[in-house]
């Protein structure tokens, strides 16, 4: 698969891609109104970036103790009810009255059906394109995303302005249910793609099949932590421009959508693995000079640029599903998706608290510098691994041992699986 022209002739791809679309809009428009009307309500920089990222810290439940579901359900089935969850969600944080703490309860809830949700997506996706076509769609996926939340938080940043956070509420439980109607109607009926009842014991077994392999290990932990502290620095931006964040959301967006495109569609694969770690820089870096508390033009153009290191995500990505076998492709896909949702929560709420005490500018150049240093210290410790293995390899050791070994443990697991499977069947 070579081409987007290739992937949007491939049979479902596009009703998936538009109702996917409508969802980003959704997230974006909601969040925004969400986190102004927190804000106006209690002028708290913590509570505010909770009640938008917060839904994030809920992944790490839905990760230790749902993830199975990813890969054990039916994937129009549950996408289509999911997304209904979120509907209902929204409209409920549109009542009038609505006391904070209720709020934060209903971004939880979210949140916790949001970590099945990312797994059974991206399954989905890899189940749908060619082995060779899921780098181009997921690259597709975050243009579309950047795209999509230019479009919504400027969506909502001109509702919020003439009308109030409410009505954008209201637009956005309304694309979801647009989003579960496209869903239902343009999705065929599949199978789960594993055998089981999703359980808690299937989640805890195949996390620790999955976390396992020292090189997997490093790629969920380079997917989450240097992402999530930026996504810190993001929340801060309604503490940092009140009348203004709009703009800032939708210039990470354009950012992100361009770091998307270059590392997507224009970089060669022999040069992908090598752009993780200058990508990630990038993503921090500008922030750094925050500490300077830039004007809103100047801030921008620092959000735009930084935002570019989001492509960094799909160069590791594509590491990851190399490192997985394919029936734990959904699980795989939805642990990162969890993993990085949980450290942009408590990321959020790092940054709000630190904002609370110091600044936000002054919370946001600290985030940024414990994102470098994550990521220094990441790639030092890849290289010091990657030594030892090329070390191992060069003294006559066969070098498939580690894989046979995890292949030896995935198989126990599937094998125990299967057992407790039939167990439990009537």
């Amino acid at each position: 698969m070579r081409s987007y022209r290739d992937l949007f002739r491939t049979p479902e791809f596009t009703p998936f891609f538009l109702a996917a679309s409508a969802q980003t809009v959704a997230q974006t428009t909601g969040g925004l109104a969400l986190g102004t009307l927190v804000y106006r309500a209690t002028q708290s920089p913590l509570l505010t970036a909770v009640s938008m990222f917060g839904s994030s810290l809920a992944q790490v439940l839905g990760a230790t103790f749902l993830l199975s579901a990813a890969d054990r359900l039916p994937p129009r089935a549950a996408l289509t009810g999911l997304a209904l969850v979120f509907a209902a969600g929204t409209a409920v944080l549109a009542l009038p009255g609505l006391p904070v703490w209720a709020v934060l309860t209903v971004v939880l809830a979210k949140g916790l059906a949001e970590s099945v949700a990312g797994g059974v997506r991206w399954g989905l996706l890899n189940e749908l394109l060619s082995k060779d076509g899921y780098l181009l769609g997921r690259s597709v996926f975050n243009m579309m995303s950047g795209v999509m939340q230019i479009a919504g938080f400027a969506t909502g940043g001109v509702l919020v302005a003439a009308l109030s956070p409410r009505p954008a509420l209201l637009l956005s439980a309304v694309l979801y249910l647009t989003a579960a109607l496209g869903l239902r109607l343009g999705l065929t009926r599949r199978p789960p793609r594993a055998a089981g009842r999703p359980s808690m014991t299937a989640t805890w077994r195949t996390n620790a099949v999955l976390w396992s392999s020292p090189p997997r290990r490093h790629v969920y932990l380079a997917l989450w932590i240097p992402n999530g502290l930026i996504v810190g620095c993001e929340s801060l931006y309604v503490s940092y421009a009140p009348q203004a964040a709009g703009i800032l959301f939708a210039c990470a967006a354009f950012g992100m959508l361009a770091g998307d495109v270059a590392v997507g569609r224009l970089s060669p694969p022999g040069l992908r693995p090598r752009l993780g770690t200058p990508l990630l820089l990038l993503l921090a870096v500008p922030y750094l000079a925050f500490a300077l508390h830039p004007p809103l033009p100047l801030a921008a153009a620092l959000a735009t640029l930084a935002s570019v290191g989001f492509g960094a995500n799909l160069a590791q990505q594509e590491r990851l599903m190399s490192l997985t076998p394919g029936e734990l492709a959904g699980h795989a896909l939805g642990l990162h998706s969890a993993g990085m949702l949980t450290m942009q929560g408590v990321s959020a709420a790092l940054a709000g608290a630190v904002a609370q005490l110091v600044s936000p500018a002054a919370a946001m150049t600290a985030l940024a510098a414990g994102s470098v240093a994550v990521t220094l210290t990441l790639a030092a410790a890849g290289r010091r691994w990657e030594g030892r293995r090329t070390a191992h390899e060069s003294s006559g050791a066969s070098p498939s041992t580690s894989r046979s070994a995890m292949s030896s443990a995935h198989s126990c697991a599937q094998r125990r699986s299967a057992t407790m499977s039939r167990s439990s069947s009537p």
